[in-house]
Parts: structure tokens; C-alpha cells; sequence
């Protein structure tokens, strides 16, 4: 994505199922589960860059001793600098108590995150600050350890206000701008509930239905009890995705299948998908069950996961990035007329790459097919023709390469847009001036201000006469509120072209139609029943909109023609067939919420006012 758009967040959890002395005696260390801890949150740190936390719980602790500990840290380093303080505490330790890390009970006792339940999050901000008291996990501390409550998870609500007006609560601004606040007050309530009614042994599937009804959005999450009981939850509709393995020595749980494979040296077939609306849940006691929350409803998985977000190391996402690459071969070919002697395919950026080679194979798969028909329609070729013929090839270029020790430091507007234009180093030579065409993939355009202000100036100093814009996505054209920090309508590069396509049709007052269809509603309560933004791409083809988009990415000072391909949503069903959430490309949310979000975006664009729609 060469727009620089903030994202998912990244969880982990792991419920060690024996005592810290078995894997002490049978991996050397009672680090053993830190140490995976640590593993699968850095195997997730694509996932979050703004903050790390980790929260532990250890079981069976003696009245008067804590038993919850959390450590949060802000920044890109933030997994780093949290386990070198647990490192500094552990060296502390042991210069007081050189034997320490032979006794797994008294490293229990001393050290505070040696425990037997463990949670670890990565933050991306998308409601709320980017500062550490955002940072997951959250923390509802009481004296009683059944009243303890930290929680932690990949998600975005879009009813805090009525979750906090249902509680009757008037949080302070930490928890307001928070969903994880408004989360965790609203389990915690019915956490407490449960407790006054039999607090000897919580009925945690029952205080989830309960909570979880009230819940708005995409959601996975993990809450961890003072006494010992902890869980792991999906939404109903499958939107944020969850993992987990589950084995006689511990339970795992994660937002990337890859991380867990790699974490624990696991096959894919050992590591499940947790079905939507269902929870694992662990007891004080261990024991472990899969039960269903919320009844599934529709199956809408997010599809940008697979085409951006997570790591392209798992086996099915790899496979779906090349498929949505080689889905482009054909309408590549059409743009080109079929014409790829004087074509130089590349991509950018680097999480373009996987699919960047599916769509190499397309061409190469097209090229077999030209070779094979020439080969068998002419009898007389010459050696020398068959040998031109056999040595045909797509041509690849690596054309730019990130300078990643480039700062864009200068504000100055003019400065920087200047600035910008050399945040990548390109190949020279590669282009032969004023006859080959560049093919450059992108995974998805967002806003295209990177493409306008940066990448195509860039590429047009190589003297290209075309330069085509592959998106491996779809055209964004609506907020996200599920999870993605996509929730300001006009930054949408695709509705932008729309607007100018009203404008240069004399359809401008389609706006203003809109806008009191929005108003109208919300006077009435029923802003979520209906999207009224669609109306905005009606009047016009995706082949309009994606031609109006070319052109507002050609700089007046690009000589080089430049054209824009987008995969259609019935390529990405195809290349993705078990992750259809397309709501960003198509407007159909799978929750009321959804409609709620895109019509105050859109009220929120007409009134010039800045600030998310939910």
C-alpha cells in the first residue's frame, strides 16, 4: 500500500496448561512461555507499530500478593523495550539470588511476569490516541481476584456511546475515546453480576452471551480474570481474524496463523480457525472449551487482510495474493493491446510483490499460448525464428528501491511535496525513453497522494511513454470502522473522482440531495438502515471513475500518459473465496453500524468538518 494507512492490531495469548516446572525440566527454561510470547507478538509486528503491551496472570498465589501484572509501552520499539525491562528485572534478580533460574517457584513469587497466563498486544490507533494510555491491554482492578479484569484485542465499535449510555457510566476521556474502554466496562459489568450471584465458580460463557449483544463492529478479543479464568473471542460475522492451537501443554491463540506455525514449529492443519461468534474459554483449572457466543451470522472476513495486512507467509494467503495477480493478466493485456515487447513490468511497494508474480504468470501464461499457436501454424520457421520465438519473456525490472534512511523532515508544503519525490531510489537504464510502457502494481490506492506527488514523478524521470497503475484491490471507495484507520470520506481518491465525474456532468446537486437524505434520517434514528453514499458512484461505470482517477494522479509536470487498472470485485470473490468482507469497495456493511459510519463520513465531507464517522 504506498499510501501510508494505519491498521490492525496484533493479539497473542498463551494459557501454559502445567506448572512452570514442567517446562522448565523439559525445555531448560520456565521462560518457556514468555519466550513464545515474545515470538509470536514480533512474528505480528506488522500488525502494530504505535504500542506494545503484555499482561500476566499467575495462578494460585497466596492472599496478600499480586497476582496481575501489565507493562505497556508506546512506539515502534515498544516489543523490545518491554522484554528488555522484564530482562533488566530478571538480571536484577538474579544478582540478589544467583540460583533464581533454577527454582521456577521462587522466580513466580519475585518476578512479575512470570505466570501462567499471558496476553500480548500490538497497537495500531485507530479509535482513540496514539499514546500509551490507548496501548492495550486495559486493566479493572479490584481487591477480589474474580473482579480483575485485562483485556486486549484486534477491533473497532461503533456504539461506545450507547454501550457507556446503557451502563449509565460518564467515563473519564481516556475511556470515552476508547472501544477498548467501552469493552471492557461492559464485561466487567456483567463479570461483576456473575460474581455477586455465584462467586465461587464464574460462568464465563454466560457473562460473554450477555456482554457481547450489546457489541457493534468487528472484534476479536482476549480477557484474562484475576482468578485464572481467560478467553478469546470472535465476532459474528468473522470480520477480524483468529487462530488458535490447542495442545495437552497449552492453548495459543493469535491473529496470524503463520505466527503460531512458526512460534510453536506447528503444522497448518494443528493451528484452527475460531469460527465466528465462538470463544475458546481456559478455567482456573485448565480445562478447555470451544462454544458458540453470538449464532454466526453472514460470513463477511476481511478481504484486506488478505490482500495487505497480514504476512504473506501463510500458506493460503500466499496462494491468494498470487491469484490476485494473475486475475490481471487479461485486462493488463487489453490495456496493452497484447503488445509486451515494449513492457517492463514492476511493483511497488514491496507488499505488492507476491502479487506481482501471479501476475507475471498470467502474462507468461498468455506468452506460452502465442508461442504454442505460432509454433503449430508455421511449418517453415527457421531456427533463428524459432529461437526468438522460444526466448520471448515478460520483462522485469526492479525499478524503485525504498531509500528508507530518507526523512521527509521539511512541513513547508512545497519542500516536502519536492522531498517526497525521492523517497525512492529508481533503476536507470532500465527504460528505453519514449517507446516501452512501465506496469507498476500496487496492492491497493487509497488516497494516491503517495502515486501523484511521489512515485509516478518518480517513474516519469525514467521517460517512459506510458505508465499504467496495477491495484491487486478493488476501488476504495467507503470508510471502514471494523478495524481499519479508513474513515474519512474525502481522503478516498475514489470518491474524489466521483465528485469531479457529478461536477463535470452537471450532477453536483447529487450531493446536496444525498446530504439531506443523511440528515433526514438521522432526525428519524435511522441512520443505519441505509447507505446513502452509494448514490454518489451510481451515475457512473468503474471504468469512469478509474479513467477520472488517472487523471487526477497525473501531475501536470508527468509527460508520460498514465492510466490506472483496478481488480473488480468479482476477481477479488475469486482470488479470496473464504474472505468476501468487501464493504470499503462495495458499501455493503454486515452490521447496521456500517451505514451509520459511511452516512456521517459523508455528512461530516459536506460540512468541511475533520474527525472520523464513528
Amino acid at each position: 500500500m504506498s499510501d501510508a494507512i494505519k491498521h490492525e492490531c496484533g493479539l497473542a495469548y498463551i494459557r501454559l496448561l502445567k506448572p512452570l516446572s514442567f517446562y522448565h525440566r523439559k525445555y531448560g527454561t520456565a521462560f518457556y512461555g514468555l519466550n513464545k510470547l515474545y515470538l509470536l507478538m514480533e512474528k505480528q509486528h506488522n500488525r502494530g507499530q504505535d504500542g506494545a503491551g503484555i499482561a500476566t496472570v499467575k495462578l494460585n498465589t497466596e492472599p496478600g500478593h499480586q497476582f496481575m501484572h501489565r507493562l505497556r509501552v508506546g512506539g515502534a520499539q515498544a516489543i523490545s523495550q518491554i522484554f528488555q525491562n522484564i530482562n533488566q528485572e530478571v538480571s536484577e534478580m538474579e544478582t540478589m539470588y544467583p540460583d533464581i533460574l533454577q527454582h521456577p517457584g521462587l522466580m513466580k513469587g519475585y518476578m512479575r511476569f512470570i505466570g501462567e497466563v499471558m496476553l500480548g498486544h500490538l497497537r495500531y490507533g485507530t479509535q482513540g490516541k496514539n499514546n500509551v494510555e490507548f496501548c492495550h491491554p486495559f486493566l479493572k482492578p479490584h481487591i477480589n481476584p474474580t473482579r480483575n479484569l485485562t483485556m486486549a484485542g484486534n477491533f473497532n465499535l461503533v456504539n461506545t456511546d450507547e454501550l457507556f449510555a446503557m451502563l449509565g457510566q460518564h467515563p473519564n476521556s481516556t475511556l470515552r475515546e476508547s472501544d477498548l474502554g467501552a469493552m471492557i466496562e461492559t464485561i466487567h459489568y456483567y463479570l461483576c453480576q456473575a460474581d455477586d450471584t455465584n462467586p465461587a465458580s464464574l460462568n464465563i460463557e454466560g457473562i460473554l452471551k450477555q456482554a457481547t449483544t450489546h457489541f457493534d463492529g468487528g472484534f476479536v478479543f482476549s480477557g484474562l480474570i484475576g482468578n485464572g479464568d481467560s478467553f478469546v473471542m470472535r465476532d459474528a460475522n468473522g470480520i477480524r481474524p483468529c487462530y488458535y492451537y490447542e495442545s495437552d501443554e497449552i492453548v495459543v491463540a493469535a491473529s496470524e496463523r503463520a505466527a503460531i506455525m512458526t512460534a510453536f514449529n506447528v503444522t497448518q492443519q494443528q493451528v484452527r480457525k475460531l469460527e465466528p461468534g465462538h470463544a475458546i474459554i481456559v478455567s482456573k483449572e485448565g480445562e478447555f472449551s470451544n462454544v458458540e457466543i453470538l449464532p454466526a451470522r453472514e460470513h463477511t472476513a476481511c478481504s484486506f487482510e488478505r490482500i495487505y495486512f497480514s504476512r504473506g507467509s501463510d500458506p493460503d494467503i500466499y496462494r491468494e495474493r498470487m491469484e490476485l495477480g494473475r486475475n490481471l493478466a487479461g485486462t493488463v493485456l487489453k490495456a496493452l493491446d497484447n503488445h509486451l515487447k515494449h513492457t517492463i513490468v514492476s511493483f511497488i511497494p514491496n507488499t505488492a510483490e507476491i502479487a506481482f508474480y501471479g501476475l507475471i504468470k498470467g502474462l507468461e501464461d498468455y506468452l506460452k499460448e502465442i508461442k504454442l499457436q505460432r509454433i503449430f501454424s508455421r511449418k517453415d520457421m527457421t531456427e533463428e525464428e524459432m529461437r526468438e520465438l522460444i526466448g520471448r519473456r515478460v520483462r522485469i525490472e526492479k525499478i524503485a528501491i525504498k531509500d528508507v534512511k530518507l526523512r521527509t523532515f521539511i512541513t513547508e508544503d512545497s519542500s516536502r511535496n519536492e522531498m517526497v519525490q525521492h523517497v525512492y531510489d529508481i533503476t536507470y537504464g532500465t527504460v528505453e525513453r519514449g517507446v516501452d510502457t512501465l506496469v507498476i502494481i500496487d496492492d491497493s490506492i487509497v488516497r494516491g497522494t503517495t502515486l501523484r506527488e511521489s512515485i509516478i514523478k518518480m517513474l516519469n524521470r525514467l521517460g517512459p511513454k506510458r505508465i499504467i497503475v496495477v491495484s491487486s484491490a478493488p476501488q476504495i471507495r467507503y470508510p471502514d470502522c471494523y478495524g481499519i484507520d479508513m474513515s474519512r470520506m474525502g481522503d478516498f481518491i475514489a470518491f474524489q473522482a466521483a465528485v469531479g465525474l457529478l461536477a463535470d456532468t452537471g450532477q453536483a446537486h447529487k450531493l446536496d440531495e444525498i446530504y439531506e437524505q443523511c440528515k433526514a434520517a438521522e432526525a428519524e434514528g435511522t441512520l443505519q438502515a441505509h447507505n446513502f453514499v452509494k448514490g454518489v458512484y451510481e451515475p457512473f461505470t468503474v471504468a469512469e471513475v478509474s479513467k477520472k482517477i488517472a487523471a487526477m494522479l497525473r501531475h501536470e509536470d508527468v509527460t508520460a500518459e498514465v492510466d490506472v487498472i483496478y481488480q473488480s470485485i468479482e476477481g477479488l470473490h475469486n482470488a479470496c473465496p473464504h474472505n468476501q468482507g468487501d464493504w470499503y469497495f462495495t458499501g455493503n456493511y454486515p452490521t447496521p453500524g456500517g451505514n451509520k459510519v459511511a452516512n456521517r463520513a459523508f455528512m461530516k465531507y459536506m460540512e468541511k468538518k475533520d474527525g472520523r464517522g464513528y
